[in-house]
């Protein structure tokens, strides 16, 4: 059983980075929910605190190394270009897509939009945990940051979900494939 480098990083990319951030995301609206619903006084303890400090940090080095990984680790060997002349284009995804009218659209619309809504998720996170632990419980009075916070929060959520089911997608019609083989396991023989 084998693996190649180039593989491994876009599982590392879609599966390990983006699969925990998007895991993460139903902690943190709750926990951001809980946080700024106004009602009766709500006390967070410092563990408590420091734990979401941590969770929230958590979810915004996930999302950069989410999209640092797939911008500048998988999607230069997306976009490679195939020498001339060449018929057999699976080792090209974008050239791939782009050879038939039947998938040309899963570039055009596909990762051109994955390529752009998936940097919003990283940014958007980063400025809710920024928001959500300079305000912490005083949230609550700021009635608009608060809607603010959560809307970013969404946002960033749907973003990764697009981006993620684009790359799922794009993956399975023209998946990027080369690099050293990586062997993980051999059978008998």
């Amino acid at each position: 059983m084998e693996i190649t480098s180039r593989d491994l990083l876009t599982v590392m990319h879609g599966m390990g980075f983006g699969a925990l951030f998007m895991l993460a995301f139903s902690g943190a609206l709750v926990e951001l929910y809980r946080v700024s619903t106004p009602g009766p006084p709500f006390s967070m303890s410092s563990r408590e605190h420091g734990l979401l400090r941590l969770y929230l940090g958590v979810m915004v080095v996930l999302a950069w190394l989410t999209v640092f990984s797939g911008a500048y680790l998988v999607y230069p060997w997306y976009r490679a270009t195939p020498p001339a002349g060449l018929t057999d284009l699976s080792g090209f995804p974008r050239a791939l897509l782009l050879s038939s009218p039947r998938t040309s659209e899963w570039h055009n619309l596909g990762m051109e939009w994955k390529e752009h809504v998936s940097w919003l998720a990283p940014i958007a996170m980063t400025m809710v945990a920024y928001v959500a632990l300079t305000y912490g419980r005083g949230i609550v009075q700021h009635r608009q940051l608060r809607i603010a916070v959560l809307t970013f929060a969404i946002a960033a959520f749907a973003a990764t979900g697009v981006a993620g089911a684009f790359g799922a997608f794009l993956n399975k019609i023209a998946p990027v494939h080369g690099g050293t083989p990586i062997t993980l396991m051999e059978g008998e023989r």
